[in-house]
């Protein structure tokens, strides 16, 4: 599984970045690679064990999540 979007800052429209997830003995091996931090490429990979690994999913689903409240409050649905 790979997802790719437009990072924050000033620099977004021209850079992206990508988290990649797949399997590996281990349990789920997820990288975060970004084009441009501080002028040059960084990627940052974890391994982690399945129970690890669905802590760290749901961690990301409620930060989103209260991203998106912080994003709309206020607005009519």
């Amino acid at each position: 599984m790979q997802e790719s979007g437009k990072g924050t800052g000033h620099k977004a429209e021209r850079h992206g970045w990508s988290l990649s997830a797949s399997a590996v003995a281990e349990g789920v091996r997820l990288e975060l690679a970004l084009p441009d931090l501080g002028g040059q490429p960084a990627t940052a990979a974890l391994i982690l064990d399945r129970a690890e690994a669905r802590a760290f999913a749901r961690a990301l689903l409620a930060a989103a999540g209260d991203a998106a409240e912080r994003t709309f409050r206020g607005t009519d649905s």
